[in-house]
């Protein structure tokens, strides 16, 4: 079984939807004659030879033995080799030769009155139509030999064929009726006490579910499957159905889970010589490689599992490992490697006849003229597998090469063409039911009516994609790349084209909420796993008038656009200024005296919305480039880290006037004491609280609490009181070097500090500070306290993590399965990150997420490689703020910091609330403490409230 996402095909191979293997009937008389009795020995004899893999020689066997049937007249026994002659032909896919002995057979079984043989061939023949892809004529085969086997009781040719049709109702993605059969089947197995059979179903069944998108129900099912199949010692089974498990996690964006799963198949594979299998798996485990942006590991397993398949001399995988590789290369963009694979992947489609892999390749050799802009040979590619498509019945491949073929004449800028094919698409489905096509669709047409400057559909158009979008993500069910996006445009640029459309159109509540649903996908672009929830998948409200021409939309006339567009427009323009503007509920339970802070990094501007309690939001538009802003985080970013510089207040004050006074009066006049503030791109590689005004940084004036998204955020916070705590620490105190990182010898004496202040505080430090013994002991605890190094990186999110003191890591998927439900706030006192050119901060709300799906409320984490001792003193204030009770985690981090501000390197330096700063800091005798670089790194995410 094939499941195709993306550019890219990718292999589901969920294993063993069964097919009736080799019958060899008894109720032979006893020999007669010897001739008889050589033709049964030979008989035998064909089947071990088969059994054992060695085809050719058990075929002609069965040859020799056909024409000792014929010679002694044995009608009975004559079919019978027929059908087994058949059956060698099917498993060496040489169908029109297996069709023919088939046929044969059924001709004398009938002639002889053999109703239980009958009913075999008959099925036989069903599966033959079945390899062809044509499932209509193979339900007909199966249909009438399931009527025989139940006339004759055969309950176990009964079951078998059940568990065919159902196989095929699967193949035709009509789950339900899939479902009825194989579960039908499944009661045989049970009755006839069939474990293995039962197996099988069971894990055909979850098959079943995962096409459905049920991975709960699917892991349930395979995981019965895994349970009978182990107790009967079929390690042939044992590693199909973990590497289907694992396929269920991969789903599910589990991917440490995945590549667990994938390996004990891998180990199982390996060890069994089941050498097709090791292929699969090996090419499972690359497609999680794949979708975690680690492309080199991904082509390295890719190009395992096509050794291991040459090796064999298999093609039936072939072309789909040949096109996975072709994808990769596409994916980072050498154009001729991709096309060379394609091609050869296009080869093998043809010579086995495998349409559905064929219609495939030809729409990703398409996508590759596309990425080259050579659009005209990119539609002629997509035409072809278009025709394919439509040859075979693949609806959703013809929905999304239709919605490809939309996109190259939208990029060739002939939009009635574009139009045409993007509507198409989204009939098409609609009617199927394809909810990611849909969107896709939508999203395409909301694009092209965007570039005909027909501004109010192309909104409305937008809004629909991006509430299916949210609607989708909610259920969890896998989005395809293929299905999401053409090759030139991402999820994401809807929901930024939207956000840009409805600013421009003074429509700021809308775009608001907008930009919020944004951070959720940006965030889903890089670790994968984001789940969203009942506020999300509301998606975006339609006016009444949208509403009202919305049923219009998908038998838009194309010559009515403008006409259409403009009676939408002036619809609009009559609404009340407080209905257009009217705030999603959600929003309106943001917390007195907190402000929300979105901004919006545009390729001409800036812009800023802020929104607070009972008011409505408003936008501030500051013309800045892109590029001249990125210059400007860069300087500050670099003053930062400069613990001497004096240019940090200059570079600061800069960015202060950017983001911070344009909207100084709105802060004032809603009495503002928190900022909520949800970054956008390059600005979340800066802290907000050091932005200073020429007399103070932002931080004396305001708590600051970065969010994830405002419709993640978690308002049922616990109070800090009397906090039990995990504080571990690796300070490299033996002086050996873990991992090419320096010494951190102050985070000793820091969870030690946390020890003494708090009396219920476990504390584990160096060798013993593994990343095993940290998940342990964070649960049931309400703060966890790592000092250690940690590293967020861009690009892969496995590339993020935590470093132990056994020079053991615990990546951000790694923190994301830990048990923090009981967690107010996860601690990291000394992690980094870069600020790279195609960077977009991903990486640091990526952490706060994981963090936040273990259960935790909120986090700290440092944008910077801090000041060892620093960092310490720091932590010592602010938990000395939390010893204190009822005090918020912003506010206790608000306080230690300005508590550095006012504070140097000599002397005890206290602020206006007492706290005091004691110590000195080595090998720094310029640095002073009051320098944005030893305070402002560490940021508040979740809520600190």
């Amino acid at each position: 079984m094939r499941n195709q996402f993306g550019s890219v095909l990718i292999a589901l191979v969920m294993g063993c939807l069964p097919v009736q293997m080799m019958v060899c009937e008894d109720g032979w008389a006893q020999s007669v004659s010897d001739r008889k009795v050589e033709a049964l020995k030979l008989n035998e004899l064909g089947v071990q030879q088969y059994r054992k893999g060695q085809i050719k020689e058990a075929l002609a066997i069965f040859q020799k033995v056909l024409s000792i049937d014929r010679e002694i007249k044995n009608r009975k026994g004559e079919a019978t080799t027929l059908n087994n002659i058949g059956f060698v032909y099917n498993s060496l896919e040489k169908y029109s030769q297996a069709l023919e002995y088939y046929q044969q057979a059924l001709s004398i079984r009938k002639e002889v009155r053999d109703r239980y043989g009958e009913g075999t061939t008959l099925n036989n023949i069903g599966e033959v139509y079945d390899s062809l892809e044509k499932y209509s004529q193979a339900l007909e085969y199966y249909q009438q030999a399931l009527s025989i086997k139940k006339e004759v009781k055969d309950r176990a040719g009964e079951g078998t064929i059940l568990s065919n049709i159902g196989s095929a109702y699967y193949k035709l993605a009509q789950y339900p009726k899939a479902l009825e059969y194989l579960r039908n089947a499944l009661v045989i197995s049970k009755e006839i006490l069939n474990r293995s059979k039962e197996g099988k179903l069971l894990s055909n069944i979850g098959a079943v579910y995962v096409s459905l998108g049920e991975y709960p129900k699917a892991l349930e099912y395979l995981q019965q499957a895994l349970t009978i199949i182990r107790d009967i010692g079929d390690r042939f089974g044992e590693g199909t159905i973990l590497n289907n498990i694992g396929e269920v996690h991969r789903y599910l964006a589990q991917y440490l889970k995945a590549v667990e799963y994938f390996q004990q198949s891998l180990a199982i594979r390996q060890k069994i010589n089941d050498r097709y299998g090791e292929g699969i798996t090996l090419n499972n485990i690359g497609l999680v490689y794949r979708e975690l942006g680690q492309y080199t590991e991904a082509l390295n397993y890719y190009q395992k599992a096509l050794a291991i398949n040459r090796e064999i001399g298999d093609s039936s995988l072939r072309g789909i490992y040949l096109n996975n590789i072709g994808g990769i290369y596409q994916i980072i963009g050498q154009y001729s490697q991709s096309l060379d694979y394609y091609q050869q992947a296009l080869v093998i489609g043809k010579q086995i006849g495998d349409l559905s892999l064929e219609g495939t390749i030809l729409n990703n050799i398409g996508g590759v003229y596309q990425n080259r802009r050579q659009y005209s040979k990119a539609i002629e590619y997509y035409q072809q597998s278009f025709a394919i498509r439509q040859q075979i019945g693949d609806r959703d491949g013809e929905g999304r090469t239709l919605n490809n073929i939309g996109g190259a004449y939208d990029s060739l800028e002939k939009y009635p063409q574009a139009l045409d094919y993007y509507q198409k698409a989204l009939i098409l489905s609609k009617q199927i039911g394809n909810r990611s096509s849909e969107g896709a669709a939508l999203n395409n047409i909301g694009h092209a009516l965007n570039s005909q400057s027909h501004i109010e559909l192309a909104i409305l158009f937008f809004k629909r994609s991006i509430s299916i979008h949210e609607l989708i993500r909610k259920d969890i069910k896998k989005l395809s790349k293929e299905e999401q996006q053409s090759f030139t445009r991402t999820v994401e640029s809807t929901y930024r084209n939207l956000a840009n459309l409805l600013i421009k159109q003074g429509r700021v509540t809308e775009a608001l909420q907008v930009l919020d649903l944004l951070k959720i996908q940006e965030l889903d672009d890089y670790v994968k796993n984001v789940k969203g929830n009942d506020i999300t998948a509301q998606g975006l409200r339609l006016l009444e008038p949208e509403k009202a021409i919305s049923s219009q939309l998908s038998s838009l006339s194309l010559d009515k656009i403008p006409e259409l567009n403009q009676q939408l427009a002036s619809q609009l323009q009559r609404l009340p200024k407080s209905e257009i503007n009217k705030v999603p509920p959600y929003f309106q339970n943001i917390p007195q005296g907190a402000v929300l802070i979105y901004p919006f990094i545009l390729e001409d501007r800036l812009e800023l919305i802020i929104y607070s309690p009972n008011t409505l939001p408003i936008n501030r538009t500051i013309p800045i480039k892109k590029e001249e802003l990125q210059q400007l985080v860069t300087d500050f970013r670099r003053d930062l880290q400069g613990n001497g510089s004096e240019n940090i207040k200059i570079s600061s004050k800069k960015l202060y006037d950017l983001i911070i006074k344009p909207i100084e009066a709105e802060l004032q006049q809603s009495n503002a004491t928190t900022i909520l503030y949800a970054p956008d791109g390059l600005l979340r590689y800066i802290p907000l609280a050091a932005l200073y005004d020429g007399k103070q940084y932002l931080i004396e004036k305001y708590r600051i609490n970065n969010l994830i998204a405002y419709s993640l955020f978690d308002q049922n916070r616990k109070a800090q009181t009397n906090p039990s705590i995990f504080a571990g620490a690796y300070g490299n105190s033996n002086q050996r070097l873990v991992s090419g990182f320096s010494q951190l010898p102050a985070t000793i004496p820091e969870v030690d500090s946390i020890q003494t202040t708090f009396a219920n505080t476990t504390k584990i430090t160096e060798k013993d500070f593994t990343a095993q013994a940290s998940k342990d002991k964070a649960v049931g605890n309400s703060i966890v306290h790592l000092a250690t190094h940690a590293s967020f990186r861009s690009g892969s999110p496995l590339d993020s993590y935590v470093l132990f003191g056994d020079g053991s890591k615990a990546t951000i998927f790694d923190i994301s399965e830990w048990n923090l439900k009981d967690v107010n706030l996860f601690v990291l006192s000394a992690c980094q990150t870069g600020l790279g050119t195609s960077a977009n901060g991903a990486e640091i709300l990526g952490f706060g997420y994981q963090v936040q799906r273990a259960g935790a409320k909120a986090s700290i984490a440092s944008l910077w490689e801090v000041s060892d001792g620093g960092t310490q003193l720091l932590m010592q204030a602010f938990y000395s703020q939390i010893k204190q009770g009822n005090i918020s985690t912003s506010e206790a981090l608000r306080q230690a910091q300005i508590a550095m501000i006012n504070s140097d390197r000599k002397v005890e330096g206290s602020d206006r609330t007492g706290i005091k700063i004691v110590g000195t800091l080595p090998n720094n005798p310029d640095g002073k403490l009051s320098h944005p670089y030893y305070w402002s790194a560490f940021i508040l995410i979740g809520n600190g409230l």
